[in-house]
């Protein structure tokens, strides 16, 4: 391919991580032209290691220090940095498959090449827990339909002059700072592509609090950004109405109300259960049971941490947020 092509990444405190990142990018079948890493102000020893991989040359790596940058910052520093017409973009904390480069910039060699293409990215559990959890939280590629994709950047390629078309990444936003990029993206007529081969690997939260915390984030984000209002509504609605009103039904009116009960607690596993199946029939009984135990208590701790952060973020956007012409799919 004759266009150059940079991958970028942003860093805070990936110390543990790091290396499995920086192998993965060695191990691509098709090289990146260049790499450029920037650090948000680690303190656990990630600027060093990044530096010293650096100088031993096993990758063209450019590793920039920024402290005190949040992600959006980051990635347009480094792409502003880059000197590829295509960016390839990931994050801290994932291993690369070894021809994720090479599938996800070979749309950009078809016919009719599009402006951005989309990768995947799979849980690489390590626990029970944490197979629970990507169980909950992440689809399979099946379930994706490719026309209402919106990629995460953990796992994206886009054309340089779309992103300077479109402003970079909005850096007063400090989380779902990728998907407010894509809908600008889509809003400005750029085409887009789904390459589900394209694969990266990324281990979910090792903790329930640090779950919590994770949804409370990106929940708060969703407010700032104006996003998803329909879906943060009906989730409201759940539990502050249609939940105690099934309860109280149950409790003093007839007891086969608990059937509703029992009905949409099935309808809220039903998706995590069947993603979760093939997998659980490989475990030893004591683990599967464990994994069974952590799926609605993983679905009610991220319901709970969405419906804390989604009015906080409101709250900032109604007082902070800057005039900007708000993407037209967020709803």
């Amino acid at each position: 391919m004759s266009e150059r092509v940079t991958v970028i990444a942003t860093v805070l405190n990936e110390a543990e991580a790091i290396e499995a990142l920086l192998q993965s990018l060695e191990r691509q079948t098709r090289p990146p032209d260049e790499v450029i890493i920037v650090d948000g102000g680690s303190t656990d020893g990630t600027l060093e290691k990044l530096e010293h991989f650096a100088r031993q040359g096993r990758l063209p790596l450019k590793v920039l220090s920024w402290p005190g940058c949040n992600i959006s910052q980051g990635r347009n520093l480094a792409i502003r940095a880059a000197q590829g017409a295509l960016i390839a973009s990931t994050d801290a904390g994932v291993r690369l498959e070894d021809d994720w480069l090479e599938r996800l910039i070979a749309p950009f060699e078809g016919e009719r090449p599009p402006d951005v293409v989309g990768g995947f990215f799979l849980a690489d559990p390590r626990s029970p827990f944490e197979l629970a959890l990507g169980a909950v939280t992440l689809p399979l590629p099946e379930e994706i339909k490719a026309e209402r994709f919106y990629p995460s950047s953990r796992s994206v390629a886009f054309r340089r002059e779309a992103w300077q078309a479109v402003g970079g990444y909005p850096e007063w936003l400090d989380y779902c700072e990728d998907l407010l990029f894509d809908f600008a993206l889509r809003d400005a007529g750029y085409s887009f592509a789904f390459a589900p081969q394209a694969l990266v690997h990324f281990r979910p939260r090792k903790t329930l609090a640090a779950f919590f915390k994770q949804y409370y984030r990106y929940a708060r984000g969703d407010g700032k950004a104006d996003f998803w209002r329909v879906r943060h509504a009906i989730r409201y609605a759940t539990y502050l109405i249609a939940l105690p009103l099934l309860i109280a039904l149950t409790l003093g009116h007839h007891p086969l109300w608990v059937m509703a009960l029992v009905a949409g607690f099935e309808a809220m596993m039903r998706t995590p259960l069947r993603r979760i199946g093939p997998r659980l029939k490989t475990l030893p009984l004591r683990e599967r049971l464990i994994v069974l135990g952590w799926l609605p208590i993983i679905r009610l701790t991220g319901d709970v941490a969405k419906m804390v952060g989604y009015p906080v973020g409101v709250w900032w956007r109604l007082r902070y947020a800057p005039k900007i012409a708000w993407p037209k799919r967020q709803f």
